[in-house]
């Protein structure tokens, strides 16, 4: 036996310090508990906790209740047909009164940041605009795509966000996917064929022409049945959206827009 392995004429036993698993601090559970809660909170609203990040002085952002600093901004989306299962059933889908989705979305979730001891964000906020699709490329693998909307390797087209929370803890996300853009790889592109007045082209989106073609009765399909050409991306079949859903969503686009055909 080598010399290095004895001590005083014998053997020396080597010795292993045994290592416990971390365990969670007591701030460390709460956060995840916390976190849980708002996702599960969400998920009943048929909405998704879509990944976040670690606000940088930059952003810009405003402070959360009794001036702290936001520690994570947690995006908050839908994909595919349940949150408008949720919201259909909802006093606001047939008030009549304005912007109904918008409406409900923001009911919904003040209440779920404010549980949270945070405040949400929202895209259709007048002032100030912030800047939701560099934000969701912070949090999850989306990219653009020729129509102009971020696609998603699983939702492909069939997707959106619709608020944003910013909480005070810095929570530890999963980091986002390294998944690949599924336009890159999409030899066809038949999203650009697909529009009957060819408003999408590599050059960028025609509004005038798509809002002219909604207002003829040739236009009906897109109007009552959503876009063609985001209709015709084979990305994410699964989550297609209901056809009262895309009714409703290419209605409020053409309300929005109509004044650019004229």
């Amino acid at each position: 036996m080598a010399c290095a392995s004895r001590h005083n004429g014998r053997p020396a036993l080597q010795k292993f310090a045994v290592h416990p698993k971390p365990v969670p601090t007591a701030p460390q559970a709460k956060n995840h508990a916390a976190l849980a809660q708002t996702t599960q909170a969400l998920h009943t609203l048929g909405l998704l906790l879509r990944g976040g990040f670690k606000p940088a002085p930059a952003d810009a952002l405003p402070l959360l209740p009794g001036g702290n600093a936001a520690g994570t901004l947690l995006m908050v989306g839908n994909a595919g047909p349940a949150m408008w299962r949720a919201f259909s059933a909802s006093p606001q889908a047939t008030d009549g009164q304005p912007h109904p989705l918008n409406r409900w979305t923001r009911q919904h979730v003040d209440a779920i940041a404010q549980a949270a001891g945070g405040v949400a964000l929202y895209p259709f906020d007048a002032t100030p605009v912030w800047p939701f699709q560099l934000w969701a490329a912070r949090a999850e693998a989306v990219f653009p795509s020729p129509l102009g909307l971020l696609i998603h390797p699983q939702y492909g087209l069939w997707h959106a966000y619709r608020a944003a929370i910013l909480i005070a803890p810095d929570v530890p996300l999963p980091a986002p996917s390294t998944s690949a853009n599924p336009c890159a790889t999409c030899a066809d592109r038949p999203c650009l064929s697909a529009c009957p007045v060819s408003a999408f082209s590599t050059s960028g989106y025609d509004v005038p022409a798509c809002a002219r073609h909604l207002a003829r009765p040739a236009g009906q399909d897109c109007l009552g049945g959503g876009c063609l050409a985001r209709r015709a991306c084979p990305v994410g079949l699964d989550y297609t959206q209901a056809p009262a859903q895309n009714a409703f969503h290419m209605q409020a686009f053409f309300r929005a827009a109509s004044g650019a055909a004229d």
